[in-house]
């Protein structure tokens, strides 16, 4: 046992929820402690998620547009992939970021305990190394501990990977099977596509990301289905065997050519799980549910005033941007600030080819809740920029509030759509109408400019489209 360790604050896990706030904290001059079981900070999104995922999908990107400029005359060839190489660059990229954060934790005098933490008390955890293990008091604690891949249950070895081992890049398999049409599944897909396997989808669901409007989704499954060996909506994987050449999936539903098929690997792609239930909080006194996940206020404190929760562990949507967020809020109310939770809106991004962003009111949602909207649409095959990316098939979507004429919601999809959508949600914040944005000078050409087309498109006064007097 080492010596006990006091402390102000006590941060479980360091995500990017979780570094945030022990270093916000320690810059409102708290002392800090911040514990994590891996031995780099930055969590699931900096080492084997948001990070390593998009470091990949630059290398996707540059082979699918060296692709399509062979029908524009210029012709690179087939590439050569190089795969300890390629991996060897993804992990330098990780190691500068997760060094930067260490730097930037001892610049802040954060103390930093690798190992798994866990509740004793409601003012006490135990860090639990390989070496060793820390008792450590504290008078506020926040608990970031992220969440997990959903297991789907099947004992058939390494084949059947979750996103963690899909990014590990070990092999390139001849045909992979992606179990799951969300955001992961589909950015792993276009990964593993661009380096040439052959990629299979399986949806449960009708559609591939049913939280986006249909729209949105239209223009990427046009590209995946050119791209993939085959998309399957509505159907069920309902058994996958080892094989020694691979694993059999069994697959039920309507329209599916063969009911039984062969891949070398099969990533699970179904969700995310929180882990609150993996560190004793109710020895704290703390509420979990059922799903791990720790309900919590405003200020993100739960229903022990003193212990704070933010990320993914406290629910949807379960992005990093909202744990960063929330992370700031809880460690101002700790250090005694009136700071509370009033964003208006989330921004969500698939980064895939097309990329898909949406932020605030979708019109799946107005139809749902009986909101009644004004939707102005610019479609990108009027876009100069657009067409001289050689990318035509994208839009920029507005949602406006009909009786207010304030924009409530935005989609995007094409090429750098994660960050056009920015401008929409400052717009959103700011509580802007379409005069607004519209007679806010865009730079030309670029496909920022497709956000003014579109809100001149809901004030009638475009110029690039013909839109008939009503």
């Amino acid at each position: 046992m080492s010596e006990p360790i006091n402390t102000d604050l006590v941060v479980l896990g360091a995500g990017p929820g979780g570094y945030t706030a022990a270093f916000r904290a320690a810059d409102l001059g708290l002392s800090v402690t911040l514990v994590d079981k891996e031995k780099s900070l930055g969590g699931v999104c900096l080492n084997v998620g948001c990070i390593p995922s998009k470091t990949l999908l630059h290398v996707a990107k540059v082979i699918d547009e060296a692709k399509d400029l062979s029908n524009h005359g210029v012709n690179f060839g087939q590439p050569k992939i190089e795969l300890d190489q390629l991996r060897s660059w993804k992990d330098k990229v990780i190691n500068n970021l997760t060094g930067g954060l260490t730097g930037l934790a001892k610049k802040r005098n954060v103390r930093v305990l690798q190992g798994n933490g866990s509740f004793i008390d409601a003012n006490t955890i135990k860090v639990e190394s390989e070496e060793r293990v820390t008792e450590v008091s504290f008078k506020s604690c926040i608990i970031a501990v992220g969440s997990e891949p959903i297991n789907l249950g099947y004992e058939v070895g390494h084949r059947l990977m979750d996103s963690t081992g899909a990014l590990e890049l070990n092999e390139l398999p001849d045909r992979l099977l992606v179990i799951g049409g969300g955001i992961i599944g589909l950015e792993m897909a276009t990964v593993y596509s661009a380096l040439g396997v052959k990629v299979s989808i399986v949806e449960l669901t009708k559609t591939l990301i049913p939280t986006a409007d249909r729209d949105l989704i239209k223009p990427l499954e046009t590209r995946l289905k050119n791209q993939c060996e085959e998309i399957m909506l509505g159907v069920k994987v309902s058994n996958i065997t080892e094989d020694k050449n691979g694993l059999k999936v069994t697959f039920e539903g309507d329209g599916i050519e063969k009911s039984e098929q062969l891949y070398g690997r099969v990533l699970a792609a179904v969700g995310r799980r929180a882990n609150g239930l993996k560190i004793n909080a109710k020895n704290a006194g703390v509420q979990v549910t059922e799903r791990g996940v720790i309900p919590v206020d405003k200020q993100m404190r739960t229903n022990v005033g003193h212990i704070y929760a933010i990320g993914d562990v406290v629910g949807e949507p379960m992005l990093a941007h909202k744990a960063s967020y929330e992370a700031k809020i809880a460690a101002e109310v700790i250090a005694g600030h009136k700071s509370s939770f009033d964003a208006s809106v989330i921004p969500s991004v698939a980064y895939t080819d097309p990329e898909v962003a949406w932020v605030g009111v979708t019109e799946q949602q107005a139809n749902e809740d009986n909101i009644d909207i004004k939707k102005s649409v610019f479609p990108w095959a009027a876009s100069g920029r657009s067409l001289s990316n050689g990318r035509s098939e994208g839009f920029t979507k507005l949602i406006f509030d009909k009786d207010t004429g304030r924009i409530i919601g935005a989609g995007i999809v094409g090429t750098s759509a994660g960050d056009l959508i920015a401008e929409t949600a400052l717009a959103i914040e700011m509580g802007c109408d379409a005069t607004d944005i519209g007679l806010t000078i865009h730079p030309h050409p670029t496909l920022a400019e497709t956000v003014a087309f579109a809100s001149e498109v809901a004030e009638g006064t475009i110029t690039d489209l013909y839109m008939p007097k009503r």
